[in-house]
């Protein structure tokens, strides 16, 4: 997590004197920090940092950070404020996309003569960062997906007919806590049947019965970060039309796959899978995107 802060630290004093940056979302504190929490401020500069929580939280974070200091929250935007000019701020970087109208007006009050940037600056720099992930991260990435994998062969198990989506959902996510996992990447998806052809459908009451598809998208958390897998499997006896149509993603999932090296543009391999779906008559099914990044989200 240094070496994160002093990417940061570096490319903020590439933007010039007095450049500092707020970052307020829980995400990014725990990405600079390694330290997750509802609540807190952190202020960076190109030669310090700070981190401000409250009573809930600061003996853990004086424990747990090492890469900035610890500040018991007191009155927020007057403290920042002070800090800021500590820090011989003269211009306020904040994560545009994930700040309220309602901060950026208690910052503005209290900021009467340091300008905020309002545009996209920290929000890009930060995504940049995020975006290549160190061994560190992968390692933890890898470990939750094998939890998540782990659990998938146990559901393999538990599936049969009579059994309810919720209670498919709830399989998954009790082994995924018993096995490793802190938490649960998002609300697990099982669904069947008809169900199954909504990719962000909520698990239901409805009992598996033979012939149906059920697609599961699960993922769990190690370490803060997040795995992401989604499967369908099929039940008892299925038609050639729903074998037809798994082999049609199956293939384009595996030749876009194939696809992924450096240098490949994304929109390029995204193709390569579209064009197979629609090539097999399933124009206007793909309504979603083929993929996405994981880390700590």
């Amino acid at each position: 997590m240094v070496f994160m802060m002093n990417n940061l630290q570096q490319l903020l004093k590439d933007k010039g004197n007095g450049y500092c940056a707020l970052i307020i979302s829980p995400e990014n504190r725990k990405y600079f920090t390694g330290f997750e929490s509802s609540d807190g401020f952190l202020l960076v500069s190109p030669d310090r940092a700070v981190f401000i929580t409250d009573g809930r939280y600061i003996e853990a974070a004086e424990k747990q950070i090492s890469n900035c200091e610890v500040v018991l929250l007191g009155k927020a935007y007057p403290q920042i404020a002070q800090i800021l000019k500590d820090m011989n701020c003269s211009r306020l970087l904040v994560e545009s996309t994930r700040m309220t109208v309602s901060t950026y007006n208690s910052l503005k009050g209290v900021l009467k003569k340091t300008p905020i940037s309002t545009d996209t600056t920290l929000d890009t720099i930060i995504n940049t960062l995020r975006s290549v992930k160190t061994e560190y991260e992968v390692e933890n990435i890898v470990k939750a997906q094998k939890i998540a994998e782990d659990a998938f062969n146990h559901i393999l198990k538990f599936i049969k007919i009579g059994v309810t989506e919720k209670e498919i959902a709830l399989e998954l996510d009790f082994y995924m806590l018993r096995n490793g996992g802190e938490g649960l990447s998002f609300e697990t998806i099982a669904v069947s049947g008809a169900n199954s052809s909504m990719p962000h459908g909520v698990p239901s009451n409805k009992k598996i019965e033979n012939g149906d598809f059920i697609t599961m998208d699960f993922g769990a958390v190690y370490n803060g970060y997040r795995s992401d897998m989604t499967r369908t499997v099929g039940v008892g006896m299925i038609s050639d039309k729903q074998k037809e149509a798994y082999d049609t993603v199956l293939k384009a999932q595996r030749m876009a796959e194939e696809a992924v090296k450096p240098g490949a543009v994304c929109k390029d391999i995204d193709k390569i899978a579209r064009d197979i779906i629609n090539g097999a008559g399933y124009e206007g099914c793909f309504g979603h995107g083929l993929g996405h990044s994981v880390g700590i989200e």
